[in-house]
C-alpha cells in the first residue's frame, strides 16, 4: 500500500501522519515541553495550601483530576510542569524528526531536552535515574522508578549516538540504580526487581520488571556489559513465566494484589520489552512473543484499531493503549493494523493542532490534553511509526513547520 491510499477501516496517509507528529511536536515545543499530567492534582495550589498532609485529602485532590469529566486542573490550580519521562519520549521524537524531515532545528530541540534529562536526575542513589517532577500519593516528588528511568536512558543513549558519548556514559550508570537500588533479586535463573526503591515486598509489578530487562538490554546492546545481558535474562525468565494461559500479563504478581487486570498499555510494555530483546540478543523468547502479539490484537484491540482498556472491558478507551498498540504492532512488522489504530486514534482522541485528548468513555470523552500522557506518547509513537513506513520505502514528506 502506498503512501494516500486508505485500508479497508482507514487511517492517516504517510503525509497526514508525519503533519500531526510536526503539529503535536510543535504544540509541545511552544509550551516548553511542559503541562499538566496523569496523576498530578497533588500539585494543587490549594491543597500544597493546606496545614497538615491527609492520605485521603491527598487522594481526593489526585484522583479528582484523574478522573474527573471535565479538566479541574484550572479550577484546582494544578501547576504545569515538566515531566522527567515526557523529556525522554520528547528527546526520541525530536531525534526521529530530525532524520525523517532533514530538518536539523528538531536535533537541536533533542540536544536541549537530553541535556534537561541530565541536569534534573534524583540525586542519592547508585545510578542514574529520575522520576515525576509531582507529589502522588504515597511518593514524594522525584521519587525514582525503572519506568521513567528507562527511557530516559534510551534518550541518552540516542543522544550519545547522536552527540556526545557523555550522554551515554551518564546513562551506563542506571546499570547500578536497577541493581543496586531497586532490590534486584535472583531465584535461580529468574530475577525480580522492585518498580522503585523501598517498594513493598507483597507484590512484583510485572511491566516494571520487564522495563528493567529492557533498560539493560538497551545498555547491552551499546557497551557490551555482559553483567546487564546476564541480568535482562533472568528478569526476562521471570516475566515469561508469569504470562497466562490466555497470552497476556495481569498487572501485578499476585494478580489480587492491584485492581488492575491484564490492561492494554501496559501488556504493550512488556511486549516492547521482548521485541527489544529478540531485536538485540536472539529468538529465545519467540514462543512467548508470539501469544503474546496473538492476545495483545485478539482481545485488547477490536477489529477497527479500537484499544480496550483490558481484556474484559472496552472502556475507557485510552490515548496511552493507542500508543502501544501503535508501537508494538510497528515493531512487529504489521504496520497496516498500526496505522489502522492511528486511523481510530485521529479519529476519536485527535482535537487538531497537534492536541490529543486522554480517554474516550462510553458516554464522554476526557478532553484533557496532558503533556506526557497524550502529547509525549503520541509524538513518539507517530516517529516510530513513520520510521519504519520510511525504512518499508514510503517516502516522508517534509510538512511545513509550524513556528
Amino acid at each position: 500500500m502506498t503512501a494516500g491510499q486508505s485500508s479497508e477501516f482507514g487511517g492517516p496517509s504517510t503525509d497526514e501522519a508525519a503533519t500531526v507528529l510536526e503539529r503535536t511536536l510543535a504544540y509541545a515545543r511552544r509550551r516548553e515541553y511542559t503541562g499538566w499530567d496523569y496523576g498530578d492534582g497533588m500539585s494543587s495550589r490549594f491543597r500544597r495550601a493546606l496545614p497538615f498532609d491527609n492520605r485521603w485529602v491527598n487522594l481526593a485532590f489526585q484522583e479528582t483530576a484523574k478522573r474527573a469529566p471535565i479538566n479541574v486542573r484550572p479550577l484546582l490550580l494544578v501547576e504545569r510542569r515538566r515531566n522527567f519521562m515526557g523529556a525522554a519520549l520528547f528527546v526520541l521524537a525530536n531525534l526521529r524528526a530530525a532524520d525523517l524531515f532533514g530538518d536539523d532545528a528538531y536535533r537541536a530541540e533533542a540536544r536541549r531536552l537530553a541535556d534537561w534529562l541530565v541536569a534534573h536526575r534524583t540525586e542519592g542513589y547508585s545510578g542514574y535515574c529520575g522520576g515525576h517532577n509531582h507529589d502522588l500519593q504515597g511518593l514524594r516528588k522525584r521519587t525514582p522508578g525503572v519506568v521513567g528511568t528507562t527511557f530516559a536512558v534510551e534518550a541518552l543513549l540516542a543522544a550519545g549516538d547522536a552527540f556526545d558519548e557523555r550522554y551515554a556514559e551518564v546513562a551506563l550508570t542506571a546499570a547500578d540504580f536497577v541493581f543496586e537500588d531497586l532490590g534486584y533479586e535472583e531465584r535461580g535463573d529468574r530475577a525480580t526487581i522492585d518498580y522503585k526503591p523501598d517498594e513493598p515486598g507483597a507484590y512484583v509489578t510485572i511491566n516494571a520488571v520487564a522495563l528493567g530487562a529492557r533498560l539493560l538490554v538497551d545498555l547491552y546492546d551499546y557497551f557490551g556489559d555482559r553483567r546487564c545481558l546476564d541480568g535482562a535474562r533472568k528478569l526476562l525468565n521471570y516475566v515469561a513465566d508469569l504470562q497466562t494461559d490466555a497470552g497476556g500479563w495481569y498487572y501485578r504478581e499476585p494478580p489480587e494484589a492491584t485492581h488492575l487486570s491484564m490492561d492494554t498499555h501496559h501488556n504493550g510494555f512488556v511486549i516492547e520489552c521482548f521485541q527489544r530483546y529478540r531485536a538485540v540478543v536472539d529468538d529465545r523468547y519467540d514462543e512467548t512473543l508470539d501469544r503474546a502479539l496473538a492476545f495483545f490484537r485478539d482481545e485488547l484491540f477490536e477489529v477497527d484499531g479500537a484499544p480496550n482498556f483490558d481484556e474484559d472491558s472496552a472502556y475507557p478507551r485510552d490515548v496511552h493503549a493507542s500508543v502501544q498498540g501503535v508501537l508494538a504492532f510497528t515493531k512487529a512488522g504489521d504496520l497496516e493494523f498500526a496505522r489502522r489504530i492511528l486511523g481510530w486514534t485521529l479519529a476519536r482522541l485527535y482535537a487538531g493542532d497537534g492536541r490529543f485528548y486522554v480517554r474516550q468513555h462510553r458516554l464522554y470523552t476526557q478532553r484533557h490534553v496532558l503533556m506526557r500522557w497524550c502529547q509525549a506518547w503520541m509524538a513518539h509513537a507517530l516517529a516510530e511509526y513513520l520510521t519504519a513506513r520510511e525504512r518499508g520505502g514510503d517516502h516522508v514528506a517534509l510538512p511545513e513547520r509550524t513556528p
